[in-house]
C-alpha cells in the first residue's frame, strides 16, 4: 500500500502517528525574560495532533538573541516554562522537538548583554534591519569569533541541549538554516575566514559537525535533527556553489546517523531565483536518513512527495498557524482557515490561539 501523510512512520526511537510536521515558527510571543508563558502552552497544546511539532527557535544563550519576544532555553525560568509546554503536548500524546538557535550576526547590540556586538564567522555586516525596543535599526558589523569563542558557543549548544532534556522535550533540532549563525559558517558569502573554520568545505562545515557531536553526547543521535536551507537568501545569504556545499553537508552528516535532515526547499519570497536550479532530489539521495521537506506544500503535493519517495515527512508552517487541527481537516478534506499575516509576529492571543478547530 502506498504511503501518504496518514501512514505512521518511524523517526529514530519514535513511531509518529502521521507524517505531518509542524514547522518551527517564530511568533514573538514569549513573556518577560524570554520565558514561554501560558498562551504559548495553549498554542502548542492545540497543535499536538501533528506527527511531530518542532518548536519555534529558542536561543541557546543570552548572546544568541536576534529578535524581541522569542523564547530561550538557557535559564531556569525558561526551562520551567518549556516544561509546561511539553507536558501539554504529551497530555495529548503528541511529540515535540526543541529547535536550538543562535542568530549570530542577525542581531543588534540593543538586544544583547551590555550592548555587545553580534557575533559571526567574519566581520561582514549583512544588509537588513533589526527590530529593537527603539524601533527598526540597521544591522551592524559583527564581531568575528575567535577559535576559543567558537568552542565556547559549541559548549553553549551542549548546555542548551541538556536544558531541553530537562524541559521534557522528545528531541532537538539544530537550526543550521535561514542565515543564522551555523548557516553563516557554512556559506562562503558570510564566511571568509582563513583558519580551520573557513575556506574549504571541510572547514566551513566544522562548526555544525562539532555542535552535532556535542548535542548527540546529550541526546543520542536518534533524537537529534538538523535543518538547512540551501538556497534561502534570507538575511543576506548566498553561496558561490550551493549544490556542492550542501551535498557535502548532507554526506558529512551520514556518519552521525541523526534522526532526520529537515530541508527548506525555497528561497526568499520574491527574490531573483534565476540561474541554475538546485537539485533537491540529488541531495535527498545523498543523505541516508529520514528526510523532511518544507516549502509551501498542500495536502495533494505532500502526498505526492511521500508517494514518490522524495520526502519521508512534510513540514507545514502557515497551515498549522491557522489550523490547529490540520491533520483532522486533511483527513476530512475540510475547509481550511486562512492565516492572518498581520498577526504572525508579536501580539496577544488574537491570530495565535483563537483559530477555530472543526
Amino acid at each position: 500500500m502506498q504511503a501518504d501523510l496518514f501512514t505512521p512512520v518511524q523517526l529514530g526511537r519514535y513511531t509518529l502517528v502521521n507524517r505531518m510536521v509542524m514547522a518551527p515558527l517564530t511568533r514573538n510571543r514569549a513573556g518577560a525574560g524570554n520565558v514561554p508563558q501560558s498562551m504559548n502552552v495553549e498554542y502548542y497544546r492545540q497543535r499536538a495532533s501533528a506527527g511531530l511539532i518542532i518548536s519555534e527557535g529558542s536561543q541557546i544563550s543570552p548572546t544568541a538573541v536576534g529578535y524581541l519576544g522569542t523564547p530561550g532555553i538557557h535559564s531556569a525560568e525558561q526551562i520551567a516554562g518549556w516544561k509546561q509546554v511539553t507536558d501539554a503536548v504529551h497530555s495529548r500524546k503528541g511529540r515535540i522537538f526543541l529547535q536550538l538557535w543562535h542568530c549570530g550576526r542577525v542581531s543588534h547590540p540593543s538586544l544583547l548583554p551590555n550592548g555587545m556586538l553580534p557575533v559571526a564567522p567574519s566581520a561582514i555586516r549583512p544588509a537588513g534591519h533589526a527590530h529593537t525596543m527603539e524601533g527598526v535599526q540597521e544591522f551592524v558589523t559583527p564581531h568575528a569569533l575567535s577559535v576559543a569563542e567558537i568552542h565556547g558557543i559549541v559548549d553553549d549548544f551542549r548546555q542548551a541541549a541538556k536544558n531541553a532534556l530537562a524541559a521534557g522535550f522528545d528531541g532537538v533540532e539544530i537550526h543550521a538554516a535561514n542565515g543564522y549563525l551555523i548557516d553563516q559558517f557554512i556559506r562562503d558569502g558570510s564566511n571568509q575566514r582563513d583558519d580551520e573554520y573557513g575556506g574549504s568545505l571541510e572547514n566551513r562545515s566544522r562548526f555544525l559537525l562539532e555542535i552535532l557531536a556535542a548535542v548527540i553526547e546529550v541526546w543520542q543521535a536518534d533524537r537529534v535533527g538538523i535543518r538547512i536551507s540551501p538556497i534561502n537568501a534570507f538575511n543576506d545569504m548566498h553561496d558561490s556553489n550551493p549544490q556542492q556545499t550542501f551535498e557535502y553537508i548532507a554526506a558529512a552528516l551520514n556518519p552521525y546517523h541523526p534522526a532526520y535532515l529537515h530541508v527548506t526547499e525555497w528561497g526568499l519570497p520574491g527574490a531573483d531565483q534565476t540561474g541554475p536550479g538546485f537539485d533537491f532530489q540529488h541531495l535527498r539521495t545523498i543523505f541516508k536518513g529520514t528526510y523532511i521537506t518544507n516549502s509551501g506544500y498542500t495536502k495533494t503535493s505532500a502526498n505526492a512527495a511521500i508517494a514518490a519517495g522524495t520526502a519521508d515527512l512534510v513540514a507545514f508552517g502557515k497551515l498549522f498557524i491557522a489550523n490547529p487541527d490540520l491533520p483532522e481537516r486533511f483527513a476530512q478534506d475540510a475547509a481550511l482557515n486562512i492565516p492572518d499575516v498581520n498577526t504572525f509576529y508579536g501580539g496577544n492571543s488574537v491570530g495565535y490561539t483563537d483559530y477555530p478547530a472543526l
